[in-house]
């Protein structure tokens, strides 16, 4: 009972921290505008709502060991994919200086494709997990 409520809370933690983390790392990159918040708001409230269709899913159509072994297989893949990405970037999340845009053009779509990129598979897992946990 502790190790699952453990768990839970630790993912929502991780959940709930990387937002501002990415927000304030992609700040400065786009000229600090309220559009910046605005669009990190927007990729982590569809991330959030996938990561709840993901868990649905699982729920809905495998059995409960099923589930755990598929869930557990995307967490393993997705933090292959982090360990990958922090070989050529600062850290796991944050992206390289090679990301910074080179314009003004669409800055929503770049800052989109950024935190898809460097958060998107492990944000929407984590933010199933809880769901998962509690079914």
């Amino acid at each position: 009972m502790i190790a699952y409520i453990a768990t839970i809370f630790v993912s929502a933690l991780l959940v709930f921290s990387i937002q501002p983390m990415l927000g304030k790392a992609l700040l400065p990159w786009f000229g600090g505008g309220p559009s910046v918040w605005s669009a990190c708001l927007l990729f982590f409230q569809l991330a959030l709502l996938l990561g709840y269709v993901w868990a649905h899913l699982l729920d809905r159509y495998l059995a409960p060991k099923k589930q755990a072994t598929v869930h557990i297989i995307a967490l393993v893949l997705s933090l292959v994919f982090m360990v990958l990405l922090w070989i050529s970037w600062p850290a796991p999340i944050i992206p390289s200086g090679a990301w910074k845009p080179h314009g003004t053009a669409l800055p929503v779509l770049h800052i989109l494709l950024i935190l898809t990129v460097s958060a998107g598979l492990p944000y929407v897992l984590l933010s199933s997990t809880s769901s998962l946990l509690q079914t």
